[in-house]
């Protein structure tokens, strides 16, 4: 890698991460001014819009080419697959960014919206990431920005337990995740993923210190996306964490989580060179997905806190994801590369970008009516379709994409994944997926129900919805409609993100 000659044209495959950082100091060096005009609603429309913007220039200045280019000494794939991710992230990361004007709890200035676009930078490399060193670097980066974010709000005693109880428990899978890492390069001298592969695959390296090493990598993957059994950590910090923070955490994060390990997985322990260390990951990947999907599901039940029980609801969602991870480990250990693999890939990433829809969604309604009832119990939204009949909607498309109900995104989203599965003659898991999209219906519909059925007091007193998060409401249900109606464009651009990931294979 140091031997590599320097292209400053490298440099436009990280556009995004630069324009990004740029930004967040920009933002930053205005709230140091303390103009009277530069009040937190403007630095808040002027973070979104920077966001958004710097991911147009990078898509008209450096495009992926559609076989990806690995630059910068080897440490960045530009690639279809990391721009969608990209999108992902920095849309996740404007919706944030406007929630947070009205969340009068947050009392966001400069630092908060500079927080949320450098986690998102973090992402963003997360996403690229082509080599071990990086990989760290840039999840550290993300990880960073989102505990100082889960405990912002200082006054509030439960922010301020999420933030120490997030950084505590993500700075010890850290620190497993990078000795694992470390074992990985002590393995085989490399730091770049496809040198990984090649020197763990020679017969002379040890393969059950191999093994050890990617199960201690498993933990930092695990933590990240919610999967049993390190998920304990999740409900605590999603239900401190100010509610704009909580979507951002459990889609945008998630999302980086899930990004990073599929490349990671498919590149340094490649199924197509089994070896030990690859035929442990894609034999736990199965009973991980079934775990991960009963214990979130069977323990939202139990809640009477709607922002709780999306806490746990998130959870079973990283279950859903994982039957299209399970689908590609079994898809690439066969050899697909060219059928079910790309199929499930795409599943996996469909689902990702809708669901980002979806829960952001639904937390910006619950702390909606969190600041409007004083809570977010399910008596607090006791009547509320008829104190605001139209969010009380919004309310219902986003629940009911989240159970899977067709024919809603949601519904479309699980049908790509669980395809995956069959594809490769996974049924059991599918029928346990199955399952579970049963169980969700008896919690998700408890907030329809209390909504529609029963009856409150305060029905009579007027809702009054900020422009700003009815706009972000507006825009998420909207999008859950409209991806329902036309997923055709999105499904074929998941797909060729897929097939970009998976063009080293070959």
């Amino acid at each position: 890698m140091f031997g590599t000659q320097f292209n400053p044209s490298d440099l436009l495959a990280v556009a995004p991460e630069i324009g990004l950082t740029f930004w967040a100091f920009f933002i930053l060096s205005l709230d140091f001014l303390k103009l009277p005009q530069l009040n937190r609603r403007v630095l808040g429309m002027l973070s979104a819009i920077g966001v958004l913007v710097v991911m147009v220039l990078a898509t008209v200045l450096a495009p992926p080419a559609d076989k990806g280019a690995v630059l910068l000494g080897g440490m960045i794939r530009h690639d279809l697959y990391a721009y969608v991710f990209d999108a992902v992230f920095i849309v996740a990361g404007a919706l944030t960014c406007l929630l947070s004007i009205d969340f009068k709890p947050v009392r966001a200035g400069g630092e908060f919206f500079a927080l949320v676009i450098l986690a998102t930078m973090g992402m963003c490399l997360m996403a690229s990431a082509n080599d071990i060193i990086l990989l760290f670097l840039a999840t550290e980066t993300s990880s960073m920005a989102l505990y100082l974010l889960a405990g912002f709000m200082r006054d509030t005693p439960r922010s301020a337990e999420a933030g120490m109880k997030y950084f505590i428990f993500g700075a010890v899978s850290s620190t497993i995740m990078l000795y694992g890492l470390s074992l990985v390069y002590g393995l085989s001298g490399q730091t770049g993923y496809e040198k990984i592969a090649a020197a763990l695959t020679a017969p002379e390296s040890p393969h059950m210190v191999g093994v050890f090493a990617l199960l201690l990598v498993m933990i930092g993957f695990a933590f990240k996306t919610t999967a049993v059994p390190f998920h304990f950590w999740a409900p605590d910090v999603y239900d401190g964490a100010p509610t704009p923070v909580t979507g951002f955490i459990s889609t945008a994060s998630k999302a980086a989580g899930f990004a990073i390990m599929i490349r990671f997985l498919l590149y340094a322990f490649s199924p197509l060179a089994p070896t030990p260390a690859t035929q442990v990951w894609v034999a736990m990947m199965q009973p991980v997905a079934i775990l991960t999907m009963f214990l979130g599901n069977l323990l939202a039940i139990t809640q009477t806190s709607v922002k709780r029980m999306l806490a746990y609801s998130s959870i079973a969602q990283a279950g859903y994801i994982m039957i299209g991870v399970t689908a590609l480990a079994y898809a690439a250990s066969r050899g697909e590369v060219n059928g079910a693999e790309p199929n499930a890939i795409a599943g996996v990433i469909f689902y990702i970008a809708t669901y980002m829809f979806t829960n952001i969604g639904a937390f910006a309604i619950v702390g909606l009516v969190a600041q409007r009832a004083g809570g977010d119990n399910l008596k607090d939204f006791s009547g509320l379709a008829r104190r605001s009949p139209y969010l009380a909607l919004a309310m219902v498309a986003v629940l009911l994409s989240l159970t899977g109900a067709p024919p809603l995104v949601g519904f479309v989203g699980k049908l790509f994944l669980f395809r995956s599965a069959v594809d490769e003659n996974l049924i059991g898991l599918v029928v346990v997926g199955v399952i579970n999209v049963l169980i969700s219906v008896f919690y998700y519909l408890g907030v329809v129900r209390a909504m529609y059925v029963e009856r409150s007091p305060n029905e009579s007193r007027p809702f009054p919805i900020p422009a700003v998060t009815g706009w972000v409401v507006l825009i998420t249900s909207a999008a859950v409609l409209i991806i329902t109606l036309v997923s055709t464009p999105f499904w074929d651009l998941a797909l060729a993100a897929a097939k970009s990931l998976q063009t080293i294979l070959n």
